[in-house]
């Protein structure tokens, strides 16, 4: 009985599916996965182009109204004041009052980096330091640089130290908050990777919280630059830099006693001119380096 049980099962084999090839329809043109851009595409992806135009729009429309009012003395037309710009950089005379503006800057932005670096290295690394920054931001912060002149003037009297002074004031206090506040939102893998490493001190803080919190230490850099650039024109619009002898803040108030309001009009030009090239040259050339190369910024 066993045997014939045994003789009716068969070995199971696995069903072969039938192969089929089929000839391959016609699908019609479906479309360009890439394509040329037109010149208009081009144009307007373009930061540059979009900026530029953005420019060309505000200073027809400077033109317009000047040309509308009809009263150069209150306002000039903007052919006006950039034929009284280029000839007052060409005679020197702006020039020179705009690289003593740019020096007295410099002096007053690096102690002001230096000081809000000292002060945040301190607070990240001790509690104490940590106390007495968040005071002193909260102190001094609020307190508008140009509010200081008259101490400044006081203290060091007309001379480039009472501008240092209130520059450095305008740059240390955001630059400190911004620099901290990214340095308290780098994540806790980072921290342990460095002290893993055997990170400590100015080690840790330049390798491992420096490079996370660059976003932050950029826009506290850019703050602190406009800080100090507003704080020095309105400061040397008050007595220049060195008695009476000074940047672009006091070309622009001699002029405007003089009523040279297209030359006040050329001085302003300047002051925003320069403002245009450090935010779009020198902080979007660091940006473009750093953060974005780094995946870091969008």
């Amino acid at each position: 009985m066993t045997g014939s049980v045994q003789s009716h099962q068969q070995p199971l084999v696995p069903s072969i599916r039938p192969e089929f090839e089929r000839d391959v329809l016609d699908a019609g043109v479906i479309g360009d996965i890439s394509r040329p851009l037109s010149p208009w595409e081009r144009l307007t992806g373009n930061t540059l182009a979009r900026r530029i135009f953005i420019l060309v729009l505000l200073g027809a429309a400077w033109q317009a109204y000047a040309v509308w009012s009809d009263n150069p003395l209150m306002f000039p037309t903007l052919s006006e004041t950039l034929a009284t710009l280029w000839t007052s950089l060409v005679d020197g005379q702006l020039l020179q009052r705009c690289l003593t503006s740019l020096r007295i800057l410099l002096v007053g932005y690096a102690v002001g980096i230096a000081a809000a670096a000292v002060l945040t290295m301190l607070a990240v690394t001790t509690r104490f330091g940590n106390d007495l920054l968040s005071t002193l931001t909260s102190m001094f912060n609020p307190l508008p640089a140009i509010a200081l002149l008259p101490l400044a003037l006081l203290w060091f009297g007309l001379g480039e130290g009472s501008l240092t002074f209130v520059l450095v004031h305008a740059v240390l206090w955001p630059m400190a908050l911004n620099t901290h506040s990214g340095f308290m939102g780098v994540s806790d893998t980072l921290r342990m990777a460095g002290q893993n490493y055997g990170l400590k001190g100015l080690r840790y803080v330049m390798l491992i919280l420096v490079p996370a919190a660059l976003p932050s230490i950029l826009t506290g850099l850019k703050i602190g630059w406009a800080f100090a650039w507003r704080t020095l024109i309105a400061a040397e619009l008050v007595f220049g830099v060195s008695s009476g002898a000074g940047g672009i803040g006091w070309f622009i108030y001699e002029n405007r006693n003089q009523l040279e309001i297209p030359s006040v009009f050329a001085g302003l030009l300047m002051v925003i001119i320069i403002g245009l090239l450090v935010e779009s040259v020198v902080f979007r050339s660091i940006e473009i380096y750093t953060v974005r190369k780094w995946g870091m910024q969008r």
